[in-house]
């Protein structure tokens, strides 16, 4: 177990005055663990935009100033990127368009049957946008995938189990074996013409996986 100024210390080794820290945003249509997928084209032309940060507090650290980019006709923003430079560069990871906070989500031999995910309160609705990330230690579900965009449908929805479709409104994602994880809500934006897409906020987290 690291203490809250252990943590605070790992993370702000990637604050924006380090060498290797992250110094860029860049928007991205899809997930990716390498970086991919990041936007191109426009007039004025997409461009990573540089990315401040406050100083680690009690063990989240969160970006200090928002920024605005370009983006071109036909784009989806989906995924927020992090970088070491602006262009190519080390990436640092990304987070959800639009993100919500973490929480904890299970899946036990009882919910296979109906494909229901277990998260307490966990305060969704029909139609919200939502992705998954596995727990140190454990997998996800069987039939749920890191970076994949899930729809939570009315189907089995209640304040503590939701369900959960590849497309809004369609059949539940079938899960076949148990595990557990988090979810974090995503808002992705489809833009038909050229336009501006603008990062408010950004908070960097020590997650074990």
């Amino acid at each position: 177990m690291l203490t809250a100024a252990a943590i605070n210390t790992m993370l702000d080794a990637l604050d924006e005055s380090q060498t290797a820290g992250i110094k860029y945003w860049s928007l991205h249509s899809a997930y990716s663990a390498t970086g991919t997928n990041e936007l191109t084209g426009g007039s004025p032309a997409y461009a990573r935009k540089a990315a401040t940060y406050a100083a680690a507090s009690a063990g989240s650290k969160a970006s200090s100033a928002s920024q605005t980019f370009d983006v071109a006709a036909g784009s989806t923003v989906a995924w927020v990127g992090r970088w070491d430079a602006v262009t190519v560069g080390n990436f640092w990871g990304m987070a959800p368009a639009g993100a919500g906070a973490r929480r904890q989500i299970a899946c036990e031999s009882g919910d296979l049957a109906g494909n229901t995910i277990s998260s307490p309160a966990h305060g969704l609705s029909s139609g919200t946008g939502v992705v998954f990330w596995a727990s140190s230690g454990a997998a996800l579900p069987t039939g749920l995938s890191v970076g994949t965009i899930y729809y939570v449908i009315a189907t089995g929805l209640t304040a503590d189990v939701f369900e959960v479709s590849t497309s809004v409104g369609g059949a539940a994602v079938d899960i076949t074996a148990i595990g557990d994880g988090e979810f974090q809500t995503i808002v992705p934006e489809v833009f038909a013409g050229q336009g501006q897409y603008t990062v408010n906020s950004d908070t960097l987290t020590v997650i074990a996986v």
